[in-house]
């Protein structure tokens, strides 16, 4: 199946540089760029993207408000495609609320291209990215300086079974699948079944909104 992709970047070159890219992958279509959040979205209408690569920094509407309009479609729009935010270290803030809006990670934009083709393809098979100990790490510094957890998270795990909320535990603090697995001692299917109905009862995209969740429900907290 071939990944159609969006890349959205105020710079020129950089669009260019990651279409020529993504382009010559057999198993990647890139189907258009745009230079701002809100050509963003009016692109995103027309072609209807798996994955849409998203600067975070852009004029007339930047990349956090463009994914969470994207993520967050008014009614009738039934198309939501994953996205994946490209930003630098010292936006921790943008990222953490990009995956509150439901993007599916991020990456760097001084990645090497290796990194890129691979992190469209995680992203469009649903995973997010990159290692679930980056986005660990990431919403472990910014959550350091929030206020205490609000009720309303916390409420929502009522309705996970005791396991379920050891394995939703054990992903906020990076573990891998085959590490969840080897902790519980059960096998790899069993984990990705249990991530399932955890990501299916909480409403939740993927595993990053999910770290999200853990953190601010207080199921995790900083420095444990």
């Amino acid at each position: 199946m071939t990944i159609r992709v969006l890349i959205v970047d105020d710079q020129a070159m950089v669009r260019a540089g990651f279409a020529a890219l993504l382009s010559a992958q057999s198993d990647i279509d890139v189907v258009g760029d745009a230079a701002d959040g809100r050509q963003a979205l009016e692109v995103s209408g027309r072609t209807h993207p798996d994955v849409v690569l998203m600067d975070v920094r852009m004029p007339e509407m930047d990349g956090l408000e463009a994914a969470r309009r994207l993520l967050d479609p008014p009614p009738g729009v039934v198309h939501r495609p994953r996205v994946l935010m490209l930003t630098t270290f010292d936006v921790d803030d943008y990222v953490y609320e990009a995956l509150r809006a439901g993007a599916s990670g991020f990456l760097l934009k001084d990645a090497p291209p290796a990194d890129l083709i691979a992190a469209v393809r995680v992203v469009a098979a649903g995973e997010a990215l990159l290692a679930p100990s980056v986005t660990r790490r990431l919403i472990e510094d910014f959550a350091r300086t929030r206020p205490a957890p609000r009720r309303d998270p916390a409420l929502r795990l009522n309705g996970l079974t005791p396991r379920e909320t050891e394995v939703l535990e054990l992903i906020a603090r990076g573990l891998s699948n085959q590490e969840i697995a080897g902790r519980l001692v059960v096998a790899e299917q069993t984990v990705k079944t249990h991530i399932g109905r955890v990501l299916a009862k909480l409403d939740l995209r993927d595993r990053a909104q999910a770290v999200v969740l853990a953190y601010e429900s207080g199921l995790v907290t900083p420095g444990q």
